[in-house]
């Protein structure tokens, strides 16, 4: 389980994002989205466009970590 600090900021990345792209790839696009360092220990957090996978970027102080979590029924909800 993720229990990131209270320092820790978390942004939801709305709409679909393509779940082919890899860590270099959802960093680019977190980098588009906030122009501040990583060192701040941001997540972000990208869903899918079938809404049944997200993945969370985060930057742990020493580099990235991903998670990536797939739901076997249901789907997560989203803003759009």
């Amino acid at each position: 389980m993720l229990t990131p600090g209270l320092e820790v900021k978390i942004y939801i990345c709305t709409g679909y994002t393509d779940m082919r792209k890899g860590m270099n790839g959802l960093s680019i696009l977190a980098q588009s989205i906030l122009s501040t360092q990583f060192s701040s220990g941001a997540m972000f957090v990208f869903r899918g466009k079938s809404a049944t996978r997200i993945k969370i970027l985060w930057w742990d102080g020493q580099g990235f970590c991903m998670f990536y979590k797939c739901l076997n029924s249901g789907k997560f909800p989203w803003l759009m």
